[in-house]
């Protein structure tokens, strides 16, 4: 076993813990103070004649007015499934089904949800956290076993020790990411 192995799952762990940061900002970007943006929807899935469809696959979402997104289906068949969908996702809106559309018309944010929201972000990104931890300990334990294989005890510390401080540097993104989106959402 060579340095170059070691070197190959420190590399594998931080574009790993890339992932996880990107994960969380697409996430983030989907929690809203106010504004209307079809992001609100990016992912949010529903029953299509037994498939599971992403919405903006099936309809048509746009933003009417600040606060009002208009979600329009090719097919009007897929109107109960959205419609479904949008409630399960619990995104604090109630949709308006008129028959041919659906209209959610965000309601003023309160003190109340903004705390809510900073409350959910702050949950995604204890989830990244998770992720960054779980990350870091698959690749310690590629590295023991790269050592229990012949790796030099020196170069698996060294190796261990990249390791923790990409895992120290990623966590570091995540509060960052965290308390930006919090700042933001808390900004009236």
């Amino acid at each position: 076993m060579t340095q170059e192995d070691a070197q190959l799952h420190i590399e594998d762990a931080i574009n790993s813990m890339d992932k996880a940061i990107e994960h969380l900002e697409l996430e983030l970007m989907k929690i809203r103070a106010g504004k209307a943006s079809p992001m609100m929807l990016e992912g949010l899935r529903f029953d299509y004649y037994g498939a599971e469809t992403q919405v903006n696959q099936a309809a048509n979402v746009s933003v009417q007015d600040a606060k009002t997104l208009l979600i329009q289906p090719w097919d009007k068949g897929a109107l109960q499934g959205i419609e479904k969908a949008i409630m399960q996702a619990n995104l604090g809106v109630t949709p308006q089904n008129d028959g041919a559309t659906i209209r959610l018309v965000l309601p003023p944010v309160t003190e109340e949800r903004r705390k809510e929201l900073a409350k959910r972000a702050k949950g995604e990104g204890e989830t990244a956290k998770v992720s960054v931890r779980n990350i870091r300990r698959d690749a310690n334990e590629a590295i023991k076993k790269l050592q229990k294989d012949g790796l030099a005890e020196d170069i698996a510390k060294d190796s261990e020790t990249k390791i923790q401080d990409a895992t120290n540097k990623f966590i570091a993104k995540i509060d960052k990411h965290c308390a930006d989106k919090e700042v933001e959402l808390m900004t009236v």
